[in-house]
């Protein structure tokens, strides 16, 4: 498939780029700090992409992750790295359907689903998390990370932009948006963090991957016509919209 025509998160992990989230390492730590994860905590992480998140809370806090995706390539590339990471006694990688997920009731005291809900309208994020709430035990968290506006939306021109440049169905919300969405599906509480994206810009890519790894990145963005072509479009329409788009991460408590 030709660069112009990959979904903007796989796009960007051609070019090297491992944290694939709007708010980067930023939104994802937020989230790790709002449970109390210890080696007894078993996770469900829904979209895991290439395990990065995975591996990190099993590295960082020693427990049990199950990490489910749809993508067979993206699974492919999370076994090599769970397996390179010496994780695989503690990260399970799997196929499945987030909407109908293979796990009984009460399976898990976490579910994290990054940069996922966004892709959906607004019924089907409910369904989604529905099916969170339901495999998750009394007192469990749903951890989110998706993108937030600042204002009501994005004009229509600006919303056809988005989903062009990302290649995808794309719906964000407001901040009490998002947190009505999770309170009406039965969760007691919602608390939230939100901040400027670091998926595109150069100071957030930074903090997300390194300087060397941000110099390998922007070689790769830059280096032909097709490549360059994309990866202007999405810095500058991430950049135009700075004021108007944001992460938001949210730890919803059953």
């Amino acid at each position: 498939m030709s660069a112009s025509q990959k979904a903007g998160h796989t796009f960007l992990a051609s070019l090297g780029k491992t944290r694939l989230r709007p708010g980067g390492v930023d939104a994802t730590r937020w989230l790790f700090s709002q449970p109390n994860l210890t080696p007894d905590s078993i996770v469900l992480e829904v979209a895991c992409n290439m395990g990065t998140t995975a591996i990190e809370l099993a590295r960082r806090y020693g427990c049990k992750v199950y990490a489910i995706d749809m993508d067979k390539n993206a699974l492919a590339t999370a076994r090599q790295n769970v397996a390179t990471a010496g994780l695989a006694d503690k990260i399970t990688v799997m196929e499945a359907n987030a909407t109908k997920l293979p796990f009984d009731d009460g399976a898990f005291d976490i579910v994290i689903n990054e940069a996922m809900l966004t892709m959906y309208v607004d019924k089907a994020k409910t369904r989604l998390i529905d099916e969170y709430y339901r495999v998750l035990k009394p007192g469990g968290y749903l951890l989110t990370h998706d993108i937030m506006f600042t204002h009501e939306s994005l004009e229509a021109s600006g919303h056809t932009q988005l989903e062009n440049v990302v290649k995808s169905n794309v719906s964000p919300m407001t901040h009490s948006a998002w947190k009505a969405l999770f309170i009406a599906s039965g969760f007691r509480s919602v608390d939230t963090h939100h901040g400027a994206m670091s998926l595109m810009s150069p100071v957030g890519m930074v903090r997300d991957e390194g300087l060397p790894r941000t110099a390998k990145i922007l070689f790769n963005g830059l280096r032909n016509r097709e490549n360059r072509t994309r990866f202007l479009a999405m810095f500058g329409f991430f950049h135009r919209n700075r004021r108007d788009l944001n992460y938001i991460a949210c730890c919803s408590r059953k």
